[in-house]
């Protein structure tokens, strides 16, 4: 069991867990003189975003550094330690359980044909209860934020949401508001589930402010390996937080497109390649974002000289 470095609690949790396991018999040797042997292990990460993508995971368990491979070899051929390895996030391996139990075919047939079982969803930024919550896909974005989510606190205007975490293309109300939760509904729409982070925005957000934050985590968090992302993800959140700072210039919306466009080569989605991972392309959507629903806010931005703490 892999957990970033960050997550020293859960991590202390999940490790009692394990050691609980052991104690009553189901973890080791021989479990329940079923004569099956299973051991788990924890290992804590050293602190990085890209070590998400299962290959730099993987070098990761290996000491080395937390960089994508080059596939193919894919893990199930080639993984850890050159084995064939198979690699889980702990959501799929939770609904295990449930489906030994119960069977394959119920499961099924929880929601949509192509959207089956449950997903956890994260709710975070303007919404009244954030907070992670287990749904049945198929229910609507505005049941989501306003029936489970609470709606925007003080009654404000929904401005825009990122339906699956950062690297997601936005969403906004007056496109996509009854747009079904499920995984072809947001692809149909240009964007995706991803990790089922949902990050709401109000009629208080700064797209750009956003968008520079966005960004700016993604040239952190690059590991450098390929020179569209660390290059390319830096020069991105230093024309953002010029134009935040007051001194944009017209010219920085056409350098940020053309940027975009030769890290993610038609700005079209699911990106276009020019990395050996997609956080490089992912660093484009917010840019696209705010280009395709905000320019006017943005050139308004520039030609005001508008800055923003």
């Amino acid at each position: 069991m892999y957990i970033r470095g960050e997550y020293a609690k859960p991590a202390r949790r999940l490790q009692r867990a394990i050691d609980e396991a052991y104690e009553d018999g189901y973890l080791g040797r021989n479990i329940l003189g079923s004569g099956f042997d299973l051991d788990v292990t924890v290992h804590l990460g050293a602190g990085a975003y890209i070590c998400g993508e299962e290959t730099a995971l993987l070098n990761s368990l290996e000491g080395r550094r937390g960089e994508p491979r080059i596939k193919p070899p894919f893990p199930a051929i080639e993984g850890l330690y050159a084995k064939p390895t198979i690699v889980n996030n702990v959501e799929t391996i939770s609904n295990v359980p449930w489906i030994v139990e119960h069977g394959g075919m119920a499961y099924a047939a929880i929601g949509p044909e192509t959207s089956a079982g449950t997903r956890i969803m994260s709710l975070s930024g303007h919404v009244r209860s954030p907070g992670d919550y287990e749904i049945v896909m198929g229910l609507t974005w505005r049941e989501l934020i306003y029936g489970i989510g609470g709606g925007i606190p003080g009654d404000r205007g929904l401005k825009a949401w990122i339906p699956g975490g950062a690297s997601a293309p936005w969403f906004v109300p007056d496109q996509h508001l009854d747009t079904p939760v499920t995984i072809d509904d947001i692809a149909w729409n240009g964007s995706m589930i991803g990790s089922g982070a949902v990050i709401v925005m109000d009629e208080t957000t700064n797209v750009v402010a956003a968008a520079h934050r966005l960004v700016r985590f993604f040239a952190d968090e690059s590991c450098g390996q390929c020179t569209p992302c660390r290059e390319g993800t830096t020069w991105l959140a230093q024309i953002l937080e010029r134009i935040l700072t007051g001194y944009g210039r017209p010219s920085d919306v056409d350098l940020l497109l053309d940027l975009s466009d030769n890290i993610s080569p038609g700005l079209g989605w699911p990106p276009a390649m020019t990395t050996i991972c997609p956080l490089g392309p992912s660093a484009t959507a917010p840019i696209t974002s705010i280009m395709r629903y905000f320019r006017a806010e943005v050139d308004a931005m520039i030609t005001a000289g508008v800055t923003v703490d």
